[in-house]
């Protein structure tokens, strides 16, 4: 097969405020015309089919997430584990996993319970309230935070570095920045939390508690302690996690939910259907729009060569919403069966915290629509969605307070 010369592959803006908005229909056509595109942003290959998508994920051999350099995410070493391949990779999953395990965070579910009930206390009454602000952000955060140990009362300094490590334009109030401007931000912001988790360190080494930082601390793995920069990079990377993407998952969850009340209907009439819908709702809106691999080795895919070298973009939104893997794909369903999504990714840097994500999502639905069943988008009002990762930075809902 011939190869294509880089000027007939179309180059690619992932970060159009109107993708962001409406990114189903830009996948169909990408999946159709180019499975390999460009990335303005990157200037690398993007791949949009679901099979080539899950093959790239799940071959680190090929692909690797070894990218701290190319990221410039504000990190001094590599984010652990995200951003060291197996088989290096696979003592830090084994250290980890079982704090993130299925049955420690089902145990976790009371606790979020409350919380949810008692954020949603301070503005059920009101008949309003900002859901990003509101519920979206507070919720998954203070969750996250009582895993780790660290006070609610540093939240609003977590949200600002994280928030300047993940989207910098925030700070400047545009929707895109210069590269060396956002990089400067990023690693003003990395220093902050390097310096931060510094003292924590210290504080857990002196007095131990029962939280996965103390345990992180005072842990071995293959018989060696874990040393103080490997602390810091796993927890450089928990914190990013922990605080986004949850977030962002709930935020553009019930904002489809806000805008198709016929959908909203169902769960109401059969609160069975919310661990299905929170599946769902992770393929249809995959928060979490991209993620990128470098390329090992010269490949080929659809009639053009991936260089080694080049920074892979993978669209994980578009492989969710892929028909020639999904039966029904534009259609949201509820009761899908094998909904084999890749919205935590796949193979071994598969999410380390999908159990946490899958059950606060749960949380989190169940007790809204137990509290507040009827809302809508506020008239007049429009969602606003980030670039990037889709947090919907703005999400006004009303409902009648004396139902």
């Amino acid at each position: 097969m011939a190869q294509k010369p880089d000027s007939e592959i179309p180059v690619v803006n992932l970060f159009d405020p109107e993708i962001a908005e409406h990114p189903q229909p830009f996948y169909e056509t990408l999946r159709a015309s180019c499975p390999v595109a460009r990335t303005a942003f990157m200037n690398g290959p993007m791949l949009s089919r679901y099979e080539d998508v899950a093959w790239g994920l799940r071959h680190p051999e090929l692909f690797s997430s070894e990218m701290d350099k190319q990221l410039a995410l504000g990190t001094e070493r590599p984010m652990i584990p995200q951003q060291i391949d197996p088989p290096a990779q696979t003592r830090y999953r084994r250290l980890l996993d079982p704090h993130f395990s299925r049955r420690k965070m089902e145990q976790l579910a009371p606790a979020i319970r409350a919380q949810a009930s008692a954020l949603i206390d301070r503005f059920a009454a009101r008949g309003e309230c900002e859901l990003d602000a509101d519920f979206a952000v507070p919720l998954p955060c203070g969750a996250f935070l009582s895993l780790l140990g660290l006070p609610l009362s540093d939240l609003d300094e977590f949200l600002q570095i994280k928030d300047d490590i993940i989207r910098p334009q925030k700070r400047k109030g545009l929707p895109m920045i210069p590269l060396e401007q956002g990089k400067a931000i990023r690693a003003a912001a990395g220093k902050q939390l390097y310096a931060y988790f510094e003292r924590v360190i210290d504080a857990r080494l002196a007095k131990p508690g029962e939280d996965l930082l103390s345990s992180l601390v005072h842990s071995e793995s293959e018989g060696e302690k874990l040393s103080r920069e490997e602390i810091l990079d796993i927890c450089f990377l928990l914190l990013l996690a922990g605080l986004d993407t949850v977030t962002a998952t709930l935020g553009c969850s019930i904002a489809y939910l806000a805008a198709h009340p016929e959908q909203r209907q169902r769960l109401l009439e059969d609160p069975g259907l919310i661990p299905g819908a929170v599946e769902e709702l992770l393929r249809w809106e995959s928060p979490v729009v991209a993620v990128p691999r470098v390329c090992k080795q010269d490949l080929e895919r659809h009639g053009h060569t991936i260089q080694k070298g080049s920074l892979v973009t993978f669209l994980i939104g578009a492989a969710n919403t892929d028909d020639a893997h999904f039966a029904g794909a534009q259609t949201v369903d509820f009761e899908r069966a094998r909904n084999i999504h890749l919205a935590f990714g796949a193979g071994p840097h598969r999410c380390l915290g999908s159990h946490l994500a899958r059950m606060e999502m749960r949380v989190a639905l169940e007790e809204w629509h137990r509290r507040i069943p009827h809302y809508e988008i506020k008239p007049g009002e429009t969602p606003r969605y980030s670039l990037g990762i889709r947090e919907v930075m703005y999400l006004p809902l009303v409902w009648d307070a004396r139902v």
